[in-house]
């Protein structure tokens, strides 16, 4: 019996302020694609200029998915994003246009392309509001101090400040005896599609001078107001707040820091989000590099990437 042809799959990664989002607008025009977005933050409602969210002059016409699709006090996970772009890279694909992943949190990409098995993990609600209470009590060091010793690996992955997440990992730990690290260790290796990952570098000096001007850009275009209105409505303790942009500015709100440091954080914990995301795209994931920071006008960067795409996917670019 003949197999049936893996769907095409376009992913582009990369960490924050790179260019994905110009660079994959380009491409998606070039071999008619729709863009589904990889960033874990972008999926809600307001949080627009924290998460560098797409705007519609950017995508200039392109079609853009799992943006704007939740409130600020839902939840979301990397289950429910495979889920969801597992059925949008079908609608794309049978529609003949090219389905193209970008964004930058690496599990959920990774999740979508390998077809990860998510399993239902139980919980211990006694033990999570234990941590709940040490976190608040002795401060978010004290419980990442827990995860470094039972899950190192989880541990290099997850922020410190991130209490939700870490408290998560040590209760799977908790409750399966196995840490989140050794349960994705089991997970399938073989790509579920016909894919064709692209990654964006540059020189780690521009790339940081790149982050501290956006959140600088950030401020300016109103990020305080923007956080603001969460803060004054009362939402707290969810994920979203979780995000770097927002809970920066939280301290700041709540008197534990004043603008200046608030600004200064966010810049710091923006250029480590993106020193995590290269090592774990790096680690996990077969990638084609390019360096957008090596002189090449942007121009002759993307032919040189677009005619890569077109070799290994088999198809042409309308330029």
């Amino acid at each position: 019996m003949k197999k049936l042809a893996k769907e095409k799959l376009l992913v582009i990664i990369g960490p924050t302020a790179v260019g994905k989002t110009k660079l994959s607008v380009e491409l998606a025009r070039m071999f008619n694609g729709e863009i589904i977005s990889g960033d874990s933050m972008q999926i809600y409602r307001g949080m627009d200029i924290g998460t560098a969210k797409v705007t519609p002059e950017e995508m200039q016409d392109v079609p853009h998915h799992l943006i704007d699709i939740k409130d600020p006090d839902e939840g979301f996970n990397a289950a429910e994003f495979q889920n969801l772009a597992a059925k949008l890279i079908s609608d794309i694909s049978g529609r003949g246009k090219l389905p193209i992943i970008a964004g930058g949190t690496g599990l959920y990409i990774q999740s979508v392309i390998y077809g990860y098995q998510f399993p239902d993990i139980p919980s211990d609600e006694e033990y999570r509001k234990m941590l709940e209470v040490k976190a608040g009590e002795e401060g978010p060091e004290a419980i990442f101090a827990l995860l470094q010793k039972v899950d190192p690996a989880s541990a290099e992955r997850i922020p410190y400040q991130n209490t939700r997440r870490v408290i998560r990992a040590l209760e799977i730990f908790h409750c399966t005896g196995k840490t989140m690290s050794e349960q994705m260790e089991t997970q399938p290796q073989e790509l579920k599609y016909d894919t064709v990952i692209i990654g964006l570098d540059m020189d780690r000096e521009l790339l940081y001078k790149r982050i501290n001007d956006r959140v600088d850009f950030m401020v300016e275009q109103g990020l305080e107001e923007e956080v603001r209105k969460f803060y004054d409505e009362g939402l707290k303790d969810c994920q979203s707040i979780q995000a770097i942009g927002y809970k920066e500015l939280y301290d700041y709100f709540d008197g534990r820091a004043s603008l200046e440091k608030a600004v200064e954080n966010l810049k710091q914990n923006s250029r480590r989000y993106a020193k995590r995301q290269l090592t774990w795209f790096r680690n996990k994931m077969e990638v084609a590099w390019f360096n957008m920071g090596d002189g090449v006008s942007f121009d002759k960067k993307v032919d040189e990437i677009s005619a890569f795409i077109a070799g290994k996917l088999a198809i042409k670019a309308n330029r």
